[in-house]
């Protein structure tokens, strides 16, 4: 039974969250539908935009995503402090960049007098605005709902597109974080949609590659640091050049399924992460049969079900594939 969305979410934890949605009805997202003939790829460009547009309005970054045919990964990081750093008014500007508000909030936006009696309704309108700004339910919902409207008019149907509920998972810590962002990022590859990562169009790979070839991160997606240090800036706390050197060996395992076939400077970095080869090779190619709930070590799903206090740590068994060695 599907659990309330408030039991899964521990920022006291992570602020990391592994989120996906699937079509139902045998839509399509993108490719060809060999039921009716018709392409519909123009519709993965309809959720990228959207999902990098919400990435400057809500106080939630992008760290990874992937648009497949029928389902979409984003991995999610929930920026409380920024949200809570923002003032009155820009929570209300960010909010009204999605939905009209209310009257009173529109007149507070225009910077006309507030009545004295209204003053703690808008109060509350703001702190609930404040809330849903970093609340990945709402942010997920204003993902999908769009794509969901636009598909349903060029279908010329009503109806569901997305199923119910997107499913999300907390990533407890850098080797999950990492392990599923990779993931993700290798979705296309492993579908055999794509034969290298330069090739993975509308992924987070993707942008990262192209702007590592400038120099740069981009700007859209939540950056990396390098390593943890003092008054540390907000970000990844990995080397990029690390990073992509890692997921672009691997793409390649598994593009000409050569298991094991990692090279020293990569394995180097999996020790780092202290995940052995094997299990990050099962990891990154079985991640959604793996981890069906939190992922990260024994220790942090034990802190974790404690702080959202339940009583038995499922998925436990799962946690051997992270575990330091």
């Amino acid at each position: 039974m599907p659990r309330p969305r408030r039991t899964l979410i521990s920022i006291e934890d992570t602020p990391y969250y592994h989120c996906c949605s699937r079509v139902v009805r045998r839509a399509f997202l993108c490719g060809d539908d060999k039921y009716t003939g018709k392409n519909y790829d123009h519709r993965r460009s309809w959720v990228e935009s959207q999902l990098l547009k919400l990435a400057d309005i809500f106080a939630i970054d992008v760290a990874a995503f992937a648009v497949m045919s029928n389902h979409l990964h984003v991995v999610l990081y929930i920026d409380v402090d920024k949200a809570n750093s923002w003032s009155d008014r820009e929570i209300v500007e960010q909010w009204h960049q999605l939905f009209n508000g209310t009257a009173i909030t529109q007149k507070f936006a225009k910077g006309e007098v507030i009545e004295a009696h209204q003053v703690t309704l808008l109060k509350h309108q703001i702190a609930t605005y404040r809330a849903r700004l970093s609340d990945i339910s709402w942010f997920m919902r204003c993902l999908n709902e769009p794509i969901a409207r636009q598909a349903n008019i060029e279908d010329n149907c009503t109806g569901h597109f997305w199923e119910g509920r997107f499913k999300s998972q907390a990533l407890l810590d850098e080797a999950a974080l990492l392990a599923c962002m990779a993931y993700v990022e290798l979705n296309p590859i492993r579908a055999k949609m794509a034969s290298t990562p330069e090739q993975s169009n509308y992924t987070s790979l993707k942008l990262r590659i192209e702007a590592a070839l400038k120099g740069e991160q981009p700007k859209q997606l939540l950056p990396f640091i390098g390593n943890e240090r003092q008054q540390q800036p907000k970000g990844i706390g990995f080397g990029l050049k690390d990073y992509l050197n890692l997921v672009d060996e691997t793409s390649r395992v598994i593009h000409y399924d050569k298991r094991g076939n990692i090279s020293p400077n990569a394995e180097q970095i999996l020790n780092r992460l202290n995940i052995p080869t094997e299990n990050w090779l099962k990891i990154i190619t079985e991640f959604g049969t793996l981890f069906h709930g939190p992922v990260g070590t024994l220790q942090e799903l034990s802190r974790y079900c404690e702080h959202l206090d339940k009583r038995r740590r499922h998925f436990s068994s799962s946690c051997q594939y992270i575990q330091p060695n």
